[in-house]
């Protein structure tokens, strides 16, 4: 039986990735330049902002076409994985806010084909916002570098808007991605109280190391709405130092965080860690569960931008049918293997039969 329509509710920051392949100096030389590290998500500051005008001019015109314009942003694209995996139009709705420019509509027509429904809260005068994505040692590094511009001003209004707010009561699940901590914590306070009030699913991830360090009173003000909590090693490690959990080790930290306070005592907390190649660990009902993840050659490794969002994606498609955590993993991890083989977060035409076969 699939979802209902709506059944899946994200909330984060739209953005159009504008994603390039480098190898060898010149890679070095464009990290080099920005002064960005090879493997690391984070967001643009003033010294960043020409960097994407040079995007255009260097890797956008007849002599040098490899930059690629693809939907993204770390909530949106979980929710496109979802929605593909669906198949049935509208199953997956989505909030967040674009510009009223070329970008945006880009965005508008992009998720509408893909089935979304994503009701973009509109500025009139931001541009539409954009996330640099250089991959680099053949798809195993990525640098991201976000510029909200209209992302970073969504605001609750939109939200409390009649037909909006029912997109929120019509949601079974809810998914969340730290970033938006950034942006707009009353609506995320207000749709995580829903979900608690209604014994629904309230979802969120860690995201990225310096949201830990630097929005750690958000996130703290949320954790208690958490029902399930994803994340990584690299940002379950800043959050276990910048809490003082006195360890480094990725099964303790999913079991404190899963027993820190929560507000809904009909659901227990459930955290779920993935560590690149290493295994998934999951902290389920007071347990440890540790899922293997497949090794992947060199060829099956184009591009590891989306990997985990595509992983939060299936992991959350077979989580709305009521499916268990075994099948959700499963999921999560045959989706984040089809994204790591493709250039960037696109959807194949059809579901291949080795993901098929576990929806």
């Amino acid at each position: 039986m699939g979802p209902s329509e709506g059944a899946l509710l994200g909330m984060g920051n739209p953005l159009l990735d504008m994603s390039v392949s480098l190898e060898g100096s010149p890679a070095k030389g464009f990290l080099d330049r920005h002064n960005l590290e090879a493997n690391n998500a984070i967001l643009a500051e003033a010294q960043h902002i020409p960097m994407y005008k040079e995007m255009v001019k260097d890797f956008k015109n007849p002599k040098c076409d490899i930059l690629e314009y693809i939907p993204g942003g770390a909530t949106q694209n979980s929710i496109r994985v979802a929605q593909w995996l669906f198949g049935k139009k509208s199953s997956c709705s989505y909030f967040g806010c674009i510009g009223n420019d070329d970008f945006g509509k880009i965005l508008q027509s992009k998720t509408s084909d893909e089935g979304v429904n994503a009701i973009y809260q509109i500025h009139p005068e931001a541009a539409t916002g954009t996330c640099a994505v250089i991959c680099t040692q053949g798809g195993k590094c990525r640098s991201l570098v976000a510029n909200l511009a209209a992302a970073n001003l969504f605001t609750i209004d939109h939200i409390n808007q009649e037909k909006n707010w029912k997109c929120v009561q019509n949601a079974s699940v809810y998914y969340i991605a730290g970033f938006f901590l950034t942006v707009s914590p009353p609506s995320i306070m207000k749709v995580a109280k829903h979900a608690c009030e209604a014994n629904k699913i309230f979802t969120m991830n860690l995201s990225a190391p310096f949201l830990c360090q630097f929005f750690k009173e958000p996130m703290l003000a949320a954790m208690p709405y958490v029902d399930i909590l994803f994340g990584n090693e690299s940002e379950a490690a800043t959050f276990a130092k910048e809490n003082n959990l006195g360890t480094e080790d990725i099964k303790e930290i999913a079991h404190y965080i899963a027993e820190m306070p929560k507000e809904n005592k009909n659901r227990q907390r459930m955290v779920v860690f993935t560590q690149g190649d290493l295994p998934i660990i999951v902290c389920q009902d007071g347990r440890i569960l540790e899922f293997s993840v497949p090794a992947l050659t060199a060829s099956e490794m184009v591009d590891t931008n989306g990997a985990g969002d595509a992983f939060v994606g299936g992991f959350l498609a077979n989580l709305v049918k009521g499916k268990p955590v075994e099948a959700s993993v499963e999921l999560g991890k045959r989706a984040a293997k089809m994204i790591i083989g493709r250039s960037g977060c696109t959807l194949p035409a059809s579901i291949p039969a080795e993901i098929r076969c576990v929806l």
